[in-house]
């Protein structure tokens, strides 16, 4: 839009999951509920307007083989923001992507810097690759250089064991996320198995990605400290996959990922119904196609949640979660516009109407 225009906002704009106005203005990129008193120009779009999603397990600038080029960088950062995300948790990536932050039309970004991983227990080219001796020196370097996160490799297969195992030792846990904590960074980890899952909880984990092996012991304990999860089930949807292909080599591991995958719905289930937080993630950037958040949604109504709750994952709840705005006055002004009431049914999400991100309609 040129300068002086203003963006109008007309329909139904879902600022939470029950506070619903008529309208909002876009004024010089941010949000205002007052009509201006004056405009060189208007433009209006019509619909149900509500926060730009969250995806908060996301990868840009990575593929299936590591790091990537920042033209391949771009075009997953744009896949993302014309599905309606507006706001990244990248939860680990090898490549270099803070010349993002200068792209107006490029989503916002969290970075929780590389993975840190054990020697020879994750996806090559992806992570600091290290002994249990190095952990807090590593989390805090990471710490510092991300924006607020950092992100564990939790479990991995153990190849002499031949199924999955935790990657870290209590002591260096505990050791590592204070060293965390006394940065200012949350700490996250990638977990599928639940036999990480207790130190990690006892180390004070923020977070877990997956969360494939919470147990109904585990549930409460999650709860009672407020552990959040990303589950990323369009992920774990692949795990028959991931389990007929190494079913030869390491037949404990994959009869594992196939029980984990088999009681997915219900894990998340459980877990939305003791009151651990959930949170949308799609961990799109490894081998998943990006711009699958409105996916993700529609799994999370299958494992239980409510079309609201889900949204809200994805949104509302998700954005205060991570420190940003939703559709307040003077925010920025990031948002995505329906033809009709996500609420309803979350596959709309699919299709949207427009996407306004910093101010200006993008999509």
């Amino acid at each position: 839009m040129s300068d002086g225009a203003v963006l109008h906002i007309k329909g139904r704009v879902l600022v939470g999951p029950e506070d619903v106005r008529d309208e909002l203005w876009v004024v010089d990129g941010r949000v205002t509920f007052d009509r201006p008193a004056h405009a060189a120009e208007v433009r209006t779009v019509s619909g149900w307007a509500m926060p730009g999603l969250v995806d908060a397990h996301c990868h840009v600038g990575l593929d299936a083989h590591g790091a990537v080029d920042d033209a391949t960088s771009e075009k997953q950062a744009l896949t993302d923001r014309d599905a309606g995300t507006l706001l990244i948790r990248d939860a680990g990536s090898a490549a270099d992507t803070r010349w993002i932050d200068d792209r107006e039309d490029l989503p916002r970004i969290i970075r929780a810097g590389r993975h840190i991983a054990r020697t020879r227990r994750y996806i090559r080219n992806y992570a600091h690759e290290i002994e249990p001796g190095d952990l807090a020196a590593f989390v805090r370097h990471e710490a510092r250089r991300g924006d607020g996160w950092v992100k564990l490799v939790g479990d991995w297969i153990d190849r002499e064991e031949g199924d999955l195992t935790a990657c870290w030792p209590g002591d260096a846990l505990r050791e590592a996320i204070a060293a965390a904590h006394e940065e200012g960074a949350r700490v996250t980890a990638h977990c599928f198995a639940a036999a990480s899952l207790p130190d990690l909880l006892a180390a004070g984990i923020d977070c877990v990605e997956h969360a494939t092996g919470l147990t109904e012991e585990l549930i409460p304990r999650f709860a009672e400290r407020g552990v959040a999860i990303v589950p990323t089930l369009v992920n774990i949807a692949t795990f028959p996959r991931l389990a007929a292909g190494g079913e030869h080599k390491f037949p404990a591991w994959s009869a594992h990922m196939r029980r984990l995958h088999e009681r997915r719905y219900d894990t998340v289930g459980a877990a939305h119904d003791a009151g651990i937080p959930v949170f949308v993630g799609t961990d799109a950037g490894g081998s998943l196609a990006h711009g699958l958040v409105a996916d993700e949604v529609a799994e999370l109504v299958k494992a239980g949640l409510s079309a609201t709750e889900a949204l809200s994952a994805a949104s509302w709840a998700a954005r205060e979660w991570l420190g940003r705005d939703g559709l307040t006055e003077g925010a920025p002004a990031d948002l995505v516009v329906y033809a009709e009431d996500p609420r309803a049914d979350v596959r709309v999400l699919a299709d949207p109407r427009a996407v306004v991100l910093r101010g200006s309609v993008v999509a």
